[in-house]
């Protein structure tokens, strides 16, 4: 069987033509499938037109989340109730294109990659807010993970089933995918898709998330071995940090306390993400229910 597991917040009128592109996609691969849906806390009419596509597709299942926890919490419940050998990864806006899918599991299905991954080609997007930004955030994930992947934001992707089912995914830690699953750069290949401009609704993203994957770059290196002893090591060397800072006044040292001041921030900036992200592996990151009609 093949998952596909598409969050959803807000988009009700992109579901539907979203669902008319995946049915042909996923019934010429001759496979049992199925596509799941999961309803991010949406206010509008989004759970009504989920309900509906179920009710007249059993392969359908809608997942709906307590409240409004993101697309990582979101990936996170979808991957976990996913039954397929193959799971599929894709955002709900319609600017992922389905027709890709096939190649995808064709490739996974060599056995040669755990992961394939989608490289955004021509993207419909503000140059300054998202690509330029984008571009950099991805050449810099690639160097301090190793995993070299051109474009960690595209949602698109194909997995094992496995890969997906060792971790929960705290805020702002999808970005990082598939690196902080384990899977190394051996394991993941990439195809070139063609980005399309959302039909519906308006973007969820902006430059804000820029400086979150920067906030979690700092501590995605502690989060791939070890993290609970890494939380404790940054939590001793942020005692050491402070006490050298006041060291550093009393000998009247201000370029050199500032200095120690700075590392103390981004060490503590990590010692927080990391906690967060051990905090989830032990206490999950979503509550959710699937819906029945």
């Amino acid at each position: 069987m093949i998952s596909v597991v598409i969050p959803v917040h807000n988009e009700e009128k992109n579901i539907e033509p979203l669902y008319q592109e995946l049915i042909p996609a996923l019934e010429s691969l001759k496979e049992e499938f199925e596509i799941i849906y999961v309803n991010d806390g949406s206010t509008d009419g989004t759970k009504e037109v989920l309900l509906k596509l179920k009710k007249n597709d059993p392969r359908v299942r809608v997942l709906d989340m307590d409240r409004n926890r993101g697309e990582a919490a979101a990936l996170t419940a979808g991957f976990a109730h996913a039954r397929g050998e193959i799971v599929i990864s894709m955002d709900g806006d319609g600017q992922n294109d389905p027709a890709y899918i096939p190649e995808m599991v064709k490739i996974l299905k060599e056995g040669n990659y755990k992961v394939v991954s989608g490289w955004r080609i021509k993207r419909k997007e503000p140059l300054f807010t998202r690509r330029i930004p984008s571009w950099i955030a991805n050449r810099i994930i690639g160097l301090i993970t190793g995993v070299r992947v051109h474009d960690n934001g595209c949602s698109l992707k194909a997995y094992r089933a496995e890969v997906v089912k060792r971790i929960q995914i705290p805020h702002g830690f999808h970005r990082f995918i598939p690196a902080v699953f384990g899977v190394k750069n051996h394991e993941v290949t990439e195809i070139r898709v063609v980005d399309r401009p959302r039909r519906f609704g308006k973007s969820h993203y902006g430059l804000k998330r820029t400086f979150e994957v920067l906030r979690e770059l700092f501590t995605i290196r502690f989060v791939l071995k070890e993290p609970e002893k890494n939380q404790k090591r940054l939590k001793y060397s942020a005692f050491l940090l402070l006490a050298f800072f006041f060291f550093c006044l009393i000998l009247g040292k201000p370029i050199l306390a500032s200095v120690v001041a700075a590392f103390l921030a981004l060490n503590l900036i990590a010692y927080r993400n990391l906690k967060r992200f051990n905090k989830a592996q032990r206490e999950g990151v979503f509550r959710v229910k699937e819906l029945e009609v």
